[in-house]
């Protein structure tokens, strides 16, 4: 069983800067490919980037446009998303995933223009 928990979400204003975090327990993560995904009200849940086991190999949706950047810790067991030039259409909850298998509960970004 795999937990996962995120934490660096708030309210901020537009051309901001954050990053998440999400720290994981349980299981093996230096084994796991990790990714973020964010939903917003009224929308599907979808991709925003991804990261290998070992972190060699990164991707990212296209609506990221080379502001976010996904990263990763494993002795820490921790993965992040640096998020730049903050838009209000990233105002969503982002969730981290092991395999679209395990989720964690998510954070709330929310960006006032």
């Amino acid at each position: 069983q795999v937990q996962l928990v995120e934490s660096g979400g708030g309210l901020v204003q537009a051309g901001d800067s954050l990053r998440l975090s999400c720290a994981t327990f349980g299981g093996t993560f230096g084994n796991y490919d990790m990714a973020w995904f964010r939903q917003a009200p009224g929308k599907v849940r979808e991709f925003v980037a991804g990261i290998s086991y070992n972190g060699d190999s990164t991707t990212y949706a296209d609506f990221v446009k080379g502001r976010f950047t996904i990263s990763r810790d494993n002795p820490k067991k921790t993965v992040y998303l640096q998020m730049n030039s903050l838009e209000p259409e990233d105002t969503a909850v982002y969730y981290c995933t092991v395999n679209q298998i395990y989720w964690g509960p998510g954070t709330q970004i929310t960006v006032s223009s």
